[in-house]
């Protein structure tokens, strides 16, 4: 993996949580600190495509995200998107060739202490160098086929369908 780049959508990984009203905005990507904090041992571009909720995320949204995938010269991307709508973008994502793409996320906001954002972050970056072409889920300490999984609610995990 020569470079990474990184598509930021927001989704939960990014949320600001206000006390006084339990409101959140989607502020900036915590990714790109993240992975500065860790020392990766690769270069990566982080692009904020979007700020949004994945229940707001539009099919021409996913378009956008598409169109910019497939635009780049970029071979390993990873996209970080809420968690509610993020197998359906991914299935959107999968015909794009010649390109490893996954998509991960977090059940409880980055600048939260018990965050599973960086465990995410890592599996999936551990992931995109070891899976073929096409687009992935890395979600829960698993990688998944994005045909073959779901987020279930209930459980506040994903799992094969």
């Amino acid at each position: 993996m020569k470079k990474l780049l990184i598509i930021t959508t927001g989704g939960t990984i990014d949320k600001i949580y206000f006390d006084d009203l339990s409101d959140y905005q989607i502020g900036d990507p915590q990714i790109g600190q993240i992975l500065h904090d860790m020392q990766v041992g690769f270069t990566f571009e982080v692009n904020a495509l979007m700020r949004k909720d994945s229940l707001h995320v539009t099919d021409e949204d996913r378009q956008v995200i598409h169109d910019a995938i497939a635009a780049s010269d970029a071979t390993h991307v990873l996209i970080t998107h809420g968690t509610d709508s993020m197998v359906k973008t991914a299935l959107v994502l999968d015909d794009i060739p010649d390109k490893t793409m996954v998509l991960t996320g977090a059940l409880n906001p980055a600048r939260f202490r018990d965050s599973d954002a960086i465990f995410n972050i890592g599996c999936a970056v551990g992931a995109l160098q070891a899976l073929p072409h096409g687009a992935w889920i890395a979600m829960n300490g698993c990688v998944w086929d994005p045909r073959n999984v779901r987020k279930n609610r209930d459980k506040n995990r994903f799992e094969a369908n």
